[in-house]
C-alpha cells in the first residue's frame, strides 16, 4: 500500500470517528492529514509528509483557536438569538410596584419588567422592546 493511500484511508477513518466524537479539532487534524496525502501524492518522502501533516494540522487548530477568540466571549443578550426572540412579544402588566418593577408572567415563569426612564408606568399590555441583564424593558402598547 503507498503511503497516500494510507494517508487518505486515515482521513476517512478520522473524519468517521469525527462523525461520532463531535470534536471539531479532529477535522482540523484531518485537514493535516490531506495535505500529507497530497505530499505523498507529490513524491515527498516519508519525513517530510510526517513534517507537513503536522504542520498543516496545527496550523489549522491554531487558526480555528484565534478565530473563536477574535469572537465576543461575552455575547450581549440583544446578540444572542433566543434573547431576539422575545423582542416584540406582549405582555400583562397588572401593577406596577412602587421602585418601578412589575412582575410578568411570561414564557412559564415569572420575570421582572422595568420600563423606560421619564414614562409613566401603567397597567395593561406592554410590549418587550430589549433584555437587559434578566429584566425584560417594556413600552405600553
Amino acid at each position: 500500500m503507498s503511503n497516500a493511500t494510507f494517508w487518505w484511508l486515515l482521513a476517512g477513518a478520522m473524519v468517521a470517528l469525527e462523525l461520532f466524537t463531535g470534536t471539531f479539532y479532529l477535522l482540523m487534524l484531518t485537514i493535516g492529514v490531506a495535505a500529507a496525502a497530497l505530499a505523498a501524492h507529490a513524491g515527498l518522502g516519508l519525513t517530510g509528509q510526517l513534517v507537513l501533516g503536522a504542520a498543516v494540522g496545527s496550523a489549522a487548530i491554531v487558526g480555528w483557536r484565534v478565530k473563536k477568540k477574535q469572537q465576543a466571549k461575552n455575547p450581549t443578550a440583544n446578540s444572542m438569538d433566543d434573547v431576539r426572540l422575545d423582542v416584540g412579544e406582549i405582555v400583562l402588566i397588572e401593577q406596577w410596584l412602587a421602585d418601578g418593577t412589575a412582575q410578568v408572567n411570561y414564557r412559564g415563569a415569572k420575570w421582572d419588567a422595568i420600563h423606560r426612564p421619564g414614562v409613566m408606568p401603567g397597567p395593561g399590555q406592554h410590549r418587550v422592546a430589549e433584555l437587559i441583564g434578566n429584566r425584560l424593558l417594556v413600552d405600553k402598547v
